[in-house]
């Protein structure tokens, strides 16, 4: 085996932006991943194959807190969740950083504060080509650069329905993109980029972004198909001496002076929980005992405003409305956030709905215009990876919900006054995992947290943990952009401190 100065588990927005830092400034660096590649196949764009044979998605089963199986729609493959997401790149609002009351608790604050990631933010929209304008965005973090890329801009339909929330006194901005529109690239603009990989490499994801540059360094091995087992501890409890793999049918140990875990908020709290021994008998870096709480996933609503109209817009997920994102004078508490989503199709609404008739299901779609409200949930300990009988359980008790009802309750209200008579919901909190956050938490004391304010275990100096896991709370905003900032902060201090 070679000699690597990092082993990194998992090839996501964290794993795959720290490997391409580390590479880039000299490190030799060891990928694994559990999955494969996601090939570039016809199948990329077929709703059938996506959304009602799910043939990308994992066939994991995890437990709820009743202990009943399900499935959480995991994807397991280079670039992880962001070879399906629909691109959204969004900075936190710089109240994000800070202790936030809400209506049914408080919002703890980050270890450090918005402009200490800021010039990360810089980079990681650069890495990611982000297309943005955040100039009507009132929750806009003040001081940002301008985007790399104008932003994408909204076909008639959508603006049209942006000009009426304007006349009522709304105030729609521009959603950030990661998509190679325009200058950047060849990016067509369809209807299959939310919840599609992209046929054509044109969405900006991990894989694109974090992995491939990685590996033109020449300083870059990937190990797909390797799933890691448990991370073997120094005979102290330490340190991280080894990690224990499946791979080619066989168990492997590798070892590395320092070792990155980016498996995501559940599988990077499970294997640190898996990793249990006789030195760290709670799990590793769990000294704290807070690995696998805290588990944040935001609540989520989506919406489809129906009207006589045939809405013949291709390309939709174009704005963002953040008017009520900290609350106003009529709800003082924050309420969150409203995103379009990519143009709903037929299929893909009767393979969610399964009672949905197929006919109805197409003719509601070629009628409504999609959007989805986010709102924080806060961190409840007890909202947390387990591992029982080696299964990966996760207990969920919803939280913070008046917030989210306001704002889905009003943004029906300006959908109804845009000219969109019936607005149909759906809450997508059961089982979600989708923006998935907060698990193994970094903050400034040991006792409190597993990680210090540059993810790195404080248990074991030579781990550190990179996704979203690391969050202390869940915001209002997709968490890619943050991952990939916190990521290339996490890695400038590894080069520093451990690599110099």
């Amino acid at each position: 085996m070679k000699d690597y100065d990092a082993i990194i588990v998992g090839s996501g927005v964290g794993g795959g932006v720290v490997a391409r830092r580390l590479s880039e400034k000299g490190a030799r660096v060891l990928m694994l991943e559990r999955g494969d590649f996601v090939p570039r196949e016809t199948d990329n764009w077929s709703v059938d194959a996506v959304f009602f044979r799910k043939k990308y998605k994992a066939k994991d089963t995890w437990f709820d807190k009743r202990g009943k199986p399900f499935d959480p729609g995991m994807y397991y493959n280079v670039g992880g969740s962001t070879k399906f997401y629909g691109g959204a790149m969004f900075r936190l609002r710089e109240r994000d950083f800070e202790a936030i009351e809400h209506r049914r608790g408080v919002s703890p604050a980050w270890p450090y504060r918005y402009g200490d990631l800021a010039p990360y933010y810089d980079q990681a929209e650069r890495i990611f080509r982000v297309h943005g304008d955040d100039r009507f965005d009132r929750t806009s973090p003040r001081g940002a650069a301008p985007f790399p890329y104008a932003a994408v801009r909204s076909e008639p339909a959508v603006e049209k329905m942006a000009e009426s929330f304007r006349s009522h006194g709304l105030s729609p901005s521009s959603l950030p993109l990661a998509v190679n529109s325009g200058a950047a690239g060849s990016c067509i603009l369809c209807n299959t980029c939310d919840g599609f990989p992209c046929k054509i490499a044109q969405k900006n994801d991990a894989e694109t972004c974090g992995v491939e540059p990685a590996l033109k360094t020449g300083r870059v091995d990937l190990m797909t198909r390797a799933f890691a087992r448990r991370l073997l501890l120094t005979p102290d409890g330490k340190r991280i001496s080894r990690i224990e793999i499946e791979h080619a049918g066989e168990r492997k140990q590798l070892s590395a002076p320092l070792f990155v875990v980016s498996c995501n908020a559940v599988n990077s709290a499970a294997l640190l929980l898996r990793s249990a021994d006789s030195a760290a008998v709670a799990g590793v870096a769990n000294r704290s005992g807070v690995v696998g709480r805290h588990y944040m996933v935001h609540n989520q609503t989506a919406l489809m405003a129906l009207s006589h109209r045939i809405n013949e817009t291709v390309f939709q997920k174009t704005l963002a409305i953040n008017d009520w994102y900290f609350g106003d004078e009529a709800f003082r508490w924050p309420m969150g956030q409203m995103q379009m989503l990519g143009k709903l199709q037929g299929g893909m609404l009767t393979a969610n709905v399964p009672y949905l008739p197929r006919a109805l299901g197409d003719r509601m779609a070629r009628h409504g215009m999609d959007w989805i409200g986010l709102s924080e949930d806060l961190p409840d300990p007890d909202n947390r990876v387990t591992i029982v009988d080696g299964q990966i359980k996760l207990a969920v008790t919803l939280n913070n919900l008046d917030g989210h009802r306001e704002l889905v309750r009003r943004m029906k209200k300006a959908l109804r006054g845009a000219g969109y008579p019936i607005v149909v919901t759906k809450s997508l909190v059961k089982h979600a995992t989708g923006h998935q956050c907060g698990t193994v938490r970094m903050g400034d004391d040991p006792g409190s947290s597993a990680l210090d304010p540059y993810c790195r275990a404080w248990d074991q100096q030579n781990l550190f943990v990179v996704d979203a896991s690391f969050f202390p709370s869940s915001a209002a905003v997709n968490p890619a952009l943050t991952i990939a900032a916190q990521a290339l902060r996490a890695a400038d201090h590894i080069l520093a401190t451990d690599l110099a």
